[in-house]
């Protein structure tokens, strides 16, 4: 066992939730400052990050074996880090198979990989049983997913693959695969209002999603979803985080509201 890491600071929070549910959450010694999955972390573990800043110093001291973070945007903290001497690497998931690779990893990474092919069973089983529940509905909507509001901005990719796992069709699947969120910006009103969204569903990056605002705008009064009221929200902790929270919490949710659609058709 010593020769993994012993001491690991978590910059986002899908790894800290991964490693909460492996029971090796004592590795933690640092988490980001935007944690809330689990609830006990934020009460346990010392904050040293935001998303796209850290307190270099503060995880210094905490004499880390490795820190974890995520995508581009926190490659100048993780190149900072490794200036420093830290053994720092960054994941760049952004599919749901890509999700359950990253904890496969990070299970690798702490010598824990039978516990950790045994959480993924239960991951892909629940994916599993909600795409079957899925194929057998009526009618799939069409859902736009808006994960920004000024701009408008469509969902990432694992996002528009969750919507087609609950038996929806992303509205937008040619800027899916587009990584950074400038390139999945929308540029007027009327784009949204040709595809005919029978649902919208908004999680606005840790801003309330106000259905009033979406309803307000010029020409979404001839929208389907605008019409019939399926105006949602999917809090971001719960399907922007491309970890447990989107394959969990996050999927029974868009399930949920995509069936209920489906089953008033």
């Amino acid at each position: 066992m010593t020769n993994y890491p012993q001491r690991i600071v978590c910059l986002t929070e899908e790894t800290t939730e991964t490693l909460y549910l492996l029971e090796e959450d004592w590795r933690i010694v640092g988490i980001s400052g935007f944690t809330v999955r689990p609830a006990k972390a934020r009460k346990e573990k010392p904050k040293v990050s935001a998303f796209l800043s850290a307190k270099i110093d503060k995880i210094l001291d905490l004499e880390p074996d490795l820190v974890l973070g995520f995508s581009d945007l926190q490659a100048d903290i993780g190149s900072e880090l490794v200036r420093q001497g830290v053994e720092v690497h960054i994941f760049n998931h952004r599919s749901v198979e890509e999700i359950f690779r990253m904890m496969g990893m990070l299970g690798g990474m702490i010598g824990c990989q039978a516990k950790t092919e045994q959480l993924l069973d239960e991951l892909r089983a629940g994916v599993e049983r909600i795409r079957e529940q899925a194929a057998s509905l009526p009618r799939r909507p069409r859902v736009y997913f808006e994960e920004w509001d000024e701009p408008m901005m469509s969902s990432i990719r694992w996002v528009a693959e969750l919507v087609e796992i609950a038996g929806g069709d992303d509205c937008f699947p040619e800027l899916r695969d587009k990584a950074l969120g400038k390139d999945r910006i929308i540029a007027d009103y009327e784009t949204v209002i040709e595809r005919q969204p029978d649902i919208i569903i908004g999680s606005w990056c840790g801003k309330k999603f106000r259905p009033e605002k979406v309803r307000e705008r010029p020409g979404f009064d001839r929208i389907p979803a605008v019409q019939n009221g399926e105006l949602h929200e999917i809090k971001s902790v719960n399907i922007l985080q491309p970890g447990p929270a989107a394959l969990t919490d996050g999927l029974q949710q868009l399930y949920a509201i995509i069936s209920d659609w489906a089953g008033r058709q």
